[in-house]
């Protein structure tokens, strides 16, 4: 895979191909453990190896002085609210050592030239209400919070039976 250099001459990026999916893991049980929720992260190397092959989520690595120093998983959005496409980030984490230098700045501002390549009008994700560091750093870059919403989700079993709906049932 391509290195890409950037503002800082020790920190490079570079996009993770589907033989990653195991570092990929890893990096999101660091974020799960930063984020208190360490037993949240079920991800395995080979869910994420086919969400990689089929295009359906991305990653990249930050490499500062040689060594991994930071990660982003995210995946294309739109919304049918705004008309707008744009980024969803899944996963964002500066290792603990290296965090105060500029390299997540870059990382998002690399995410920011991506989204722009691909005509893409927003990028979103998520952070724990705890997390002020988190919401502080993001706050400095210009992002705006979305208090009004909650986010729902399904899990697989509810998909399972809700889906009788569909097919009549319940």
């Amino acid at each position: 895979m391509q290195k890409i250099n950037t503002s800082n001459p020790d920190f490079v990026i570079q996009h993770a191909s589907p033989d990653d999916a195991e570092l990929v893991v890893q990096y999101m049980k660091k974020l799960g453990a930063y984020q208190k929720m360490a037993d949240k992260i079920t991800a395995t190397a080979p869910q994420i190896k086919r969400l990689l092959d089929e295009k359906l989520g991305e990653a990249l690595f930050g490499y500062y002085k040689g060594e991994i120093a930071g990660f982003a998983y995210f995946c294309q959005k739109s919304s049918a609210f705004t008309g707008r496409s744009g980024l969803y980030i899944d996963g964002f984490l500066v290792d603990s050592e290296v965090r105060h230098q500029g390299l997540g700045k870059i990382i998002m501002g690399y995410l920011c030239t991506l989204a722009l390549e691909r005509n893409c009008q927003m990028m979103e994700w998520g952070v724990l209400d705890w997390n002020t560091p988190a919401i502080e750093f993001y706050q400095s870059l210009g992002a705006y919070s979305i208090d009004e919403m909650t986010i729902f989700r399904f899990t697989p079993d509810d998909l399972k039976s809700n889906s009788v709906l569909f097919k009549g049932g319940a």
